[in-house]
């Protein structure tokens, strides 16, 4: 891959919120929105030049920066599974295939579709996955349409079709700060989730789903993340509408995620790798978070799991939004 392939694809609406995707991973590369002062900060966190995506160290790490992710988001144990009777294997390292093997989509190229601009700008990108490509069956198609409205709500529409039954689970994994420097241990955080998946020691779930109520990592009532350390699998209560919300105090911006999903996998790490150079002024501690809209992690491994089969022919859709607001405390 050479940098002259990296292109970045603006967005912007009649706020002034200005959105950057980087045609590798089809990533979020930045999203520019005013905060309580009238300044427009940047609320995604990831490396500051697009050319950093591909220096060889950020590929190994795997960080997966504001991506698109798949085949399969995710662990999956053991890197195999059984699929109409047959058993497969797929990419894995030390017992784990992860966020869809050594190449999942997130590195690959998009193509650009299409663009739109005036009022709730929006672009289409697609990406192919050729069948056994990580072990996956299926020619796998795979596109998706970010819409930025007028009402300042980021809008993730992910769809794919497959020429044979295969297993899919997409989602986006932009790192957050709505501070847009700094912490994120001041930031309130709701997430409308009574359960969580069991895990074990290389967090690869072990088929249980247990109550979270009244635990450290319990956000079902609104509450600041201090210096929780977070990377779970939270099972949303379909019967809202709502799957997650979070606010700053600081920026007096909230931010209000909506999915037809199952789970969101949430993850607040203590810290990102401190020698890498950031888009943003961030504290070494607790830097970011990530809320990734998804179907359950090693689901095809768990019957009781929602099912992650993609039959030949049918379309995959995962819809996600991300909605800002300005709200005084």
């Amino acid at each position: 891959m050479f940098t002259e392939d990296l292109q970045l694809y603006k967005l912007t609406n009649a706020a002034k919120t200005t959105l950057e995707i980087l045609n590798l991973g089809a990533t979020i590369f930045s999203l520019k929105i005013k905060d309580a002062e009238g300044n427009l900060i940047n609320v995604v966190v990831g490396p500051k030049n697009k050319e950093d995506y591909v220096n060889e160290e950020y590929r190994q790490k795997n960080m997966c920066f504001g991506a698109s992710i798949g085949r399969y988001a995710g662990r999956i144990s053991e890197g195999e599974f059984i699929l109409d009777g047959k058993a497969l294997k797929l990419f894995q390292k030390n017992g784990v295939h992860l966020h869809g093997g050594k190449k999942g989509l997130q590195q690959k190229v998009w193509d650009m579709i299409s663009q739109t601009k005036g009022a709730n700008p929006s672009i289409r990108l697609s990406c192919s996955s050729k069948d056994g490509e990580e072990g996956y069956p299926g020619n796998l198609n795979v596109e998706v349409f970010y819409t930025l409205t007028e009402e300042n709500e980021l809008k993730i529409e992910y769809t794919a079709k497959s020429d044979k039954q295969t297993i899919i689970n997409l989602t986006n994994h932009t790192y957050f700060n709505l501070n847009g420097e700094g912490s994120v241990k001041d930031h309130k955080l709701q997430i409308n989730a009574p359960k969580i998946l069991e895990v074990d020691s290389k967090l690869r779930p072990t088929g249980v789903i247990r109550d979270l109520i009244s635990e450290e990592k319990d956000f079902l009532v609104s509450k600041r993340i201090k210096n929780i350390n977070v990377d779970d699998t939270y099972v949303l209560n379909q019967h809202n509408n709502i799957a997650a919300r979070i606010y700053s105090s600081k920026s007096k911006i909230e931010m209000i995620l909506k999915t037809n999903q199952s789970a969101v996998v949430t993850f607040i790490p203590v810290q990102l790798p401190d020698h890498w150079e950031y888009n943003t002024k961030i504290s070494k501690k607790f830097p970011s978070f990530c809320l990734e809209a998804q179907n359950f992690p090693d689901a095809p491994n768990h019957s009781n799991f929602p099912s992650s089969i993609l039959n030949a022919g049918e379309t995959y859709l995962n819809k996600i939004s991300y909605k800002f607001n300005l709200v005084k405390d």
